[in-house]
């Protein structure tokens, strides 16, 4: 038979894998520790902080998704991120861009200041800064495209040759895009992540994170981080996001459908400054986002003319939009990420990343389209009054 399509992959995850009873839906282990045959005589799993059968169902399905070797399954997000940081040490130097996720940024900045390791945050498509970064030999270059907030892109692939060219490993963080739409290990890329919290899971009721390596012997030295540090997640949670990632592809396509729609309304609307979502053509990287993603993905923000005033206005006349953390979930999301989502960043640094207080991040979930447009149209409105 043919290799397996990529809905095919996320569907049958897992299916028919019980031997015991032929449960099609694989079972839930919630057992902490598992029973030795004998002496020194081990099974495949002995306790779950270790290896766990549902995490690793989960943790393969995920690999097999991004075409990696070895898949990782962490407790959140930002426990993927801090256990890529252990493959650093003091003398060794890691290259951020300059307008990461805020907890991310949050997490390199003062495990710097403790001197773990040696931080170089740098707008990554300016070339001359990027060169100059680079010449620092860094052992590591993070990379997360599109980034948070503003939907700005990065050339995986160039910026992954350039960082090889020195001896750097490239890890990246794909949230925004799940690997349906962007496979960042076959751009060139070394790691690939997620907070499996968002699109992965897709229904905000999981907290999670998971690490794909392209080298096997890379994700084994990383697995024996996790188990060591203590952050692998839980077999529960693991089942949620295995349960998630069967409908990731079919749930992506109305996220997307919706998300262009929303996008060509706020470019029109006399509320809306400026819309930032790689979908539009007028998008400066529109033409980059079409070459490496499949798609542009469901995240978007835009600055609302009137300032922050304005923008309590319409958090608090939107119905269909809950104003809260996270993205990725089915229901659509809105959230100031000054105050939110990068609070961890000093107003300095925001500045730096283009934050304003003026700036409205959303994430489109797959409500109908018609009441996500009237409740938009009406909450603009009186932002304006």
């Amino acid at each position: 038979m043919s290799e397996k399509k990529f809905a095919t992959t996320a569907v049958r995850a897992g299916i028919n894998s019980d031997q015991q009873h032929g449960a099609v839906i694989p079972a839930i282990h919630l057992s902490s520790t598992y029973a030795l045959k004998g002496f020194n005589e081990k099974r495949q799993f002995d306790y779950s902080r270790t290896g766990n059968p549902t995490r690793a169902t989960f943790a393969q399905a995920i690999a097999d998704l991004e075409q990696g070797a070895l898949g990782i399954v962490t407790s959140t997000g930002m426990s993927a991120v801090h256990l890529i940081c252990q493959l650093l040490s003091p003398t060794d130097t890691i290259v951020i861009p300059h307008d990461c996720y805020g907890g991310s940024f949050r997490l390199f900045t003062h495990l710097a200041k403790r001197e773990l390791f040696n931080l170089v945050v740098v707008d990554q498509n300016d070339q001359a800064a990027l060169t100059q970064a680079l010449a620092k030999k860094p052992k590591l270059v993070l990379i997360e495209s599109p980034s948070n907030p503003l939907l700005r892109l990065v050339d995986i692939a160039s910026v992954t040759e350039q960082a090889h060219n020195v001896g750097a490993l490239v890890a990246v963080d794909n949230t925004f895009m799940s690997p349906v739409l962007q496979q960042p290990l076959l751009l060139g890329a070394d790691i690939v992540f997620h907070s499996t919290t968002k699109y992965i899971n897709g229904h905000s009721d999981v907290v999670g994170g998971v690490l794909v390596t392209k080298e096997q012997a890379l994700g084994e030295e990383l697995a024996w981080w996790a188990n060591c540090i203590g952050i692998t997640g839980s077999a529960f949670d693991s089942f949620l996001a295995l349960r998630g990632l069967k409908t990731l592809p079919i749930r992506m396509k109305q996220h997307q459908e919706n998300a262009n729609a929303v996008a060509a309304f706020l470019q029109q609307h006399s509320a809306v400054e400026q819309v930032y979502f790689p979908g539009l053509a007028d998008h400066p990287q529109h033409a980059l986002a079409k070459k490496q993603q499949h798609d542009f993905g469901a995240m978007m923000s835009f600055e609302l003319k009137g300032g922050v005033e304005a923008v309590k206005v319409l958090f608090d006349k939107l119905e269909f939009f809950t104003l809260a953390q996270s993205l990725g979930g089915v229901e659509s999301l809105i959230s100031h990420p000054s105050t939110m989502t990068h609070a961890g960043m000093e107003i300095k640094a925001q500045l730096a990343a283009g934050i304003t207080q003026s700036l409205v991040r959303i994430s489109v979930g797959i409500e109908d389209i018609d009441d996500m447009l009237a409740d938009l149209s009406q909450a603009l409105d009186a932002s304006q009054l």
